[in-house]
């Protein structure tokens, strides 16, 4: 009998469909900096840029994630399932989804916790590649909607990289100014000394003044070069439009429904009935051994039993 039943509830529950997606993101061009180059840049007081701290895979899933991204899918309009035709076949999808709330803003939230409930994203730590799926009434609009997550994700990500390398542009274009500057000083000095001094070798003091000054000239040198490919980097980077997601898996209709699953949720309604039925016989076994053991506590319980039940009957007025 469960199972008829849980087989009639799945014919009335709507049929859903998940589409899945993968991608891997590229990491990001950056100049490395030779070894102890940083630290001497902080002596002379510089800071260059570190490495980029939005590379993990991590990052890219809980972006897919965000409420932002998630009001940005639901607003934007996608083909209707089932409806053909040039006029009426597309609709917000939060229209689609028949989301309906008292106003707009609690519309939107309801719609934002429903796609959560109903789209995921994973992370596979030894490869880091990220896969995504949406669940949706209709398979192409699954797939559709994956794509387009992928496509605001990947928008996203032009225009924050975009934005941190003119940030990045900015800092090396001032930072590069400066180190010129000490860089001529530098050179300034060892011009004067030499100058000053033609005939230094002969003098160990003016040997090694002459090497320091040399050090200086040779360490703010490479701190200048540098700071000075880093920024061409940034220039580049600041107008690069190159998508940074490599889409493995690109998300297409399923074949077959992903819920409801009549046959899995008829076995478990058979486990449970099963389960159900034998505890019911091992508790009718209880009661007819109590009534035969100790008929007293037997009587106590009909009537306790009897009380619960008059009290849930409704009265009857003439």
């Amino acid at each position: 009998m469960a199972v008829i039943l849980t087989l009639l509830v799945s014919l009335v529950l709507p049929t859903r469909w998940t589409a899945k997606g993968s991608f891997i993101p590229e990491s990001q061009s950056s100049i490395q900096l030779p070894q102890g180059i940083g630290a001497l840049a902080g002596e002379f007081g510089f800071s260059l840029p570190g490495a980029d701290p939005m590379s993990s895979p991590d990052f890219y899933a809980a972006v897919t994630r965000s409420r932002s991204l998630l009001e940005r899918t639901l607003l934007t309009r996608f083909p209707v399932p089932g409806v053909t035709g040039e006029r009426g076949d597309s609709a917000p999808l939060i229209d689609i989804l028949e989301i309906e709330a008292d106003t707009p803003r609690e519309r939107l939230d309801k719609g934002v916790e429903w796609l959560k409930d109903h789209s995921a994203a994973r992370v596979d730590n030894k490869t880091g590649t990220i896969e995504i799926e949406a669940e949706l009434p209709g398979p192409e609009l699954a797939a559709t909607v994956a794509s387009h997550m992928l496509g605001l994700l990947n928008d996203f990500n032009q225009r924050t990289r975009n934005l941190r390398a003119r940030e990045r542009r900015k800092f090396t274009e001032a930072r590069t100014e400066e180190a010129r500057k000490d860089l001529e000083s530098a050179e300034e000095a060892l011009r004067g000394f030499l100058s000053r001094n033609r005939q230094f070798e002969t003098s160990p003091q003016l040997l090694f003044e002459h090497g320091r000054l040399d050090r200086q000239v040779q360490l703010r040198q490479e701190v200048y070069q540098t700071l000075q490919r880093e920024y061409e980097v940034a220039r580049i980077d600041e107008v690069n439009d190159t998508p940074l997601l490599t889409v493995i898996d690109p998300p297409v209709p399923p074949a077959k429904p992903s819920s409801p699953r009549p046959v899995r949720m008829g076995l478990v309604a058979g486990v449970l009935g099963l389960l159900l039925s034998v505890s019911l016989a091992f508790l009718m076994e209880y009661l007819d051994r109590s009534r035969e053991q100790q008929p007293l506590a037997y009587d106590r319980l009909v009537r306790v039993w009897r009380r619960a039940r008059s009290r849930r009957q409704p009265l009857v007025h003439p």
